[in-house]
């Protein structure tokens, strides 16, 4: 495999890999409180809440991208304040392809992770409440476990998401060689130069593997914690 590929198509796939999974790692916290209180919590606001977190399902990538720009962007209202504030800046940086995959990632994350929840008996958790245990107690020892399998589930869907994300990524981060060239943005460029077909068809060939591994890993995940719940009813 490491004669088969070249060391710029090895750097190309470990960045790729380092996005995903740190895009995945910092919406983890955010897309399961989200997804607790779409799923548990009834409030003014819930409904303009979840069309704002499915907001990048349905809008096209680029206007994601272009939203990020003003919000994020050198010139942003948090862009510029993260600049003057810690001289950082995620235009034009992997950090900012982090951003743009993390966005992308964040509905289908929640979605699993809303559905998960919901599936958790309530009752189980009234009676660890009746019988003493408090709150963040029956969280972690009920909650958390029985819905951890499509939490884990959302995190792979997340992953292959981010892995392919595209039209936010050179919209917001461009397509910087080392930088913010991932997997699809490196294709996209191959397709553009001519002689680059074998190249094209190896990254191609790569970004199926590891995605269509993702989505077999969230289905068997999805799987076992139906038949967890089934085991606890």
């Amino acid at each position: 495999m490491t004669g088969w590929l070249t060391p710029a198509e090895w750097s190309i796939i470990w960045l790729s890999l380092k996005v995903s999974l740190v895009a995945v790692g910092l919406t983890l916290p955010i897309a399961y409180a989200l997804a607790w209180l779409l799923a548990r919590r009834r409030f003014p606001g819930r409904l303009l809440l979840d069309a704002l977190v499915h907001l990048p399902l349905v809008v096209p990538p680029v206007v994601t991208g272009w939203l990020l720009l003003l919000a994020f962007g050198r010139a942003g209202v948090v862009g510029s304040w993260l600049y003057e504030q810690f001289g950082v800046t995620l235009v034009f940086r992997w950090t900012g392809a982090v951003l743009a995959a993390a966005v992308m990632a964040l509905p289908l994350m929640v979605r699993a992770m809303r559905l998960s929840i919901e599936a958790v008996d309530r009752r189980l958790v009234e009676a660890a409440r009746t019988l003493g245990a408090s709150p963040w107690h029956s969280f972690l020892t009920i909650s958390l476990p029985l819905s951890f399998p499509g939490v884990a589930a959302g995190m792979m869907l997340g992953f292959a998401r981010s892995l392919g994300e595209f039209g936010a990524t050179i919209t917001f981060a461009s397509n910087i060689a080392g930088e913010t060239r991932t997997l699809p943005l490196a294709i996209y460029t191959g397709l553009q130069l001519p002689g680059s077909e074998a190249q094209v068809a190896r990254l191609a060939f790569i970004s199926v593997v590891l995605s269509v591994g993702a989505l077999i890993v969230s289905e068997l995940l999805v799987r076992r914690s139906a038949g967890s719940r089934a085991h606890v009813l």
